[in-house]
């Protein structure tokens, strides 16, 4: 089984997040903001992650921490489950529909994290959620895990159709690439025989 776990304690927040590579997609996601809770279960429906997350977090000050710490934690889990990335397909790309909402993600597991964010929220919260966050868990989760991650929003007006879009799209792209793929022989894809660096 392609397992990660990381328990990561600071004087801002306490986590930890499990995750399952060959899972069906089951979540048990508690942050303390139910608009990124939702997100999160929806990265696991659509991936077939499983994802366990539990956050204690300062949010008497703000939702800054909580929502980068628990982005790192899950990008440091999925890199311990993908391990020395053998075996997977390493790219993946989704287009995410919804509703008046089209949302484009492509991604490339390489070790050199980057994130190009082209997508932009008209409102300052979804939930209570600050929006201007959404940006910053994306970045978080492709530093830690080691992900080149480009997103872009083609269309939409809804925000709440916006953001779920992205999720969606980021998930369906993440199936993808970590998905084991028989001809390769686990044998890692790249000609240098190893990602990163």
């Amino acid at each position: 089984m392609r397992t990660g776990r990381i328990s990561r304690d600071t004087t801002e927040t306490r986590i930890l997040v499990e995750v399952n590579l060959d899972g069906t997609g089951s979540y048990r996601v508690s942050t303390g903001i139910g608009f990124l809770d939702h997100m999160v279960e929806q990265f696991s429906r659509h991936s077939l992650i499983d994802v366990t997350m539990k956050v204690e977090g300062d949010l008497h000050v703000d939702q800054h921490h909580t929502t980068e710490d628990s982005a790192i934690a899950l990008g440091q889990a999925l890199s311990e489950a993908l391990g020395d990335k053998g075996g997977i397909g390493r790219y993946g790309s989704a287009y995410s529909p919804m509703d008046e909402t089209l949302a484009r993600v492509a991604l490339d597991i390489s070790g050199r994290p980057y994130l190009v964010w082209k997508a932009h929220f008209t409102q300052e919260k979804l939930g209570e959620w600050d929006t201007e966050l959404i940006e910053h868990w994306f970045h978080s989760v492709a530093q830690a895990a080691g992900i080149t991650l480009h997103v872009q929003l083609l269309y939409g007006t809804n925000n709440h159709h916006v953001c779920e879009s992205i999720y969606k799209g980021f998930a369906r792209a993440m199936r993808q690439a970590v998905e084991l793929d028989p001809r390769k022989g686990g044998a890692v894809p790249s000609t240098k025989g190893q990602l990163g660096g």
